[in-house]
């Protein structure tokens, strides 16, 4: 087996994006603003603006922070878990195998497991076995 053949494709997808864009915006469960002003990190009292929830919402590029992670766990009303998952499948992605229990599964029903485009994790694999 060559290192190319090792590869495993991880699955990436804009999994936070898509699970605030679920709840939050026009004709959803919370308007930007109510969101906002609910999404409170328990630790550090850290909120997001509202303009960072609806760049969040609206797919716009964001950072990923732990206070956000943890922000948004409390407005969506979701396990710390699930939403740090979500985080982590949209910065690292996951293989076929991590995504069969555990929060990331829980991450894909709330999302909804609709088809994706791989190319974002495809290219982070190739470039992974270029390095090798």
């Amino acid at each position: 087996m060559t290192p190319r053949e090792a590869v495993v494709v991880p699955e990436q997808r804009d999994a936070l994006t898509e699970l605030v864009a679920a709840h939050v915006g026009r004709g959803k469960r919370w308007s930007t603003r109510d969101f906002a002003e609910i999404a409170v990190d328990p630790v550090s009292g850290w909120s997001p603006s509202k303009s960072l929830v609806a760049k969040i919402a609206g797919g716009q590029s964001y950072d990923i922070t732990p206070e956000l992670v943890s922000a948004l766990a409390i407005g969506l009303g979701l396990d710390r878990e699930v939403v740090a998952a979500a985080a982590h499948f949209q910065v690292i992605g996951y293989t076929e195998s991590e995504l069969e229990g555990g929060a990331a599964a829980t991450v894909l029903h709330e999302i909804g497991n609709r088809p994706v485009d791989t190319s974002k994790s495809r290219a982070v694999a190739e470039r992974w076995a270029a390095e090798e």
